[in-house]
């Protein structure tokens, strides 16, 4: 079935339909209504996620760091000498997509993967000295802009109690 985009095949006369809809630059200036969607925690959370990592890409655009990138570089230098299952499990990433990370941070010289003498079949991680000065930047600049901004925004009570809050949800949910 066909549909014809002419005006006279319509049973609606052109000056009739336009009342019916609201002008292109219209629609574009009222926001959606998100009705039941704005009070699922699901949705909230998402779209508070997606508002941190904006703000992180930012903050570290000059080291060209991803969360999961800082998180990685971070759980190595607090654990030395555990290997790469342990922190992918650790951080919740797929071993295809962290094997992709380590390549990505190996080429990049921030960490290297040395095989264990315990178990030859293991890697553990360690930090190269660039990937520890590449930290240590990294941290001073989530500490005074990344989570300065949060902490303004919510205030220390807030933010502590929000990170309880979202311990409880990722712990035991």
């Amino acid at each position: 079935m066909t549909v014809s985009k002419t005006a006279e095949k319509s049973s609606e006369k052109p000056a009739d339909a336009a009342k019916g809809r609201k002008d292109a630059g219209d629609v574009q200036a009222e926001a959606l209504q998100l009705g039941e969607l704005s009070e699922q925690l699901g949705y909230v959370l998402k779209r508070a996620q997606l508002k941190v990592f904006e703000n992180f890409l930012r903050c570290m655009a000059s080291l060209q760091l991803t969360p999961a990138q800082f998180s990685v570089l971070l759980l190595v230098e607090k654990n030395p000498g555990r290997n790469q299952t342990e922190i992918a499990s650790t951080l919740g990433i797929l071993r295809p997509n962290f094997v992709a990370m380590l390549d990505n941070l190996e080429s990049r010289d921030l960490c290297a993967r040395i095989r264990s003498t315990n178990d030859r079949r293991s890697h553990i991680l360690v930090l190269t000295d660039k990937g520890k000065a590449v930290l240590a930047r990294a941290k001073k600049l989530v500490a005074t802009k990344h989570e300065a901004r949060l902490n303004d925004l919510l205030g220390q009570a807030n933010r502590e109690a929000l990170i309880g809050m979202l311990a409880k949800i990722a712990n035991e949910f």
